[in-house]
């Protein structure tokens, strides 16, 4: 019989797997991506105090504004510029990246290099 297993299940396998070598320090925090089917979102993480510094996402006013569907590499690439210009403005240069157990490919790949373009280091 062959097991199957679900897509989310092994990117989560995937996503622990990272996760016990990457964190995310007060002098470097870690940058989180998620991305559904229709949406994007990024969060710069501080895993050592437990806090969420700043976060952007395709729901966000300033990004609806400009793009109606976020499920695209266009609206990956304004989430990228906005978490980086958040992060700056809070004083973060650089970050850890975590793709999130997705494959560093389209969407995820769009979000690094726009935030990389803005200004963050990582």
């Amino acid at each position: 019989m062959i097991k199957k297993t679900c897509k989310n299940k092994v990117r989560k396998r995937k996503h622990l797997r990272v996760r016990k070598k990457i964190s995310g320090t007060p002098e470097r925090p870690r940058l989180c991506v998620f991305r559904s089917n229709s949406h994007i979102y990024a969060q710069v993480i501080d895993d050592v105090n437990g806090d969420t510094l700043v976060s952007a996402s395709t729901l966000d006013q300033e990004i609806r504004e400009k793009k109606r569907y976020g499920g695209n590499v266009e609206g990956a690439s304004e989430v990228g510029k906005l978490i980086a210009a958040r992060a700056l403005a809070k004083g973060i240069e650089t970050v850890v990246f975590d793709r999130g157990g997705y494959i560093y490919h389209g969407r995820v790949a769009a979000l690094a290099t726009a935030a990389r373009e803005a200004g963050l280091n990582f």
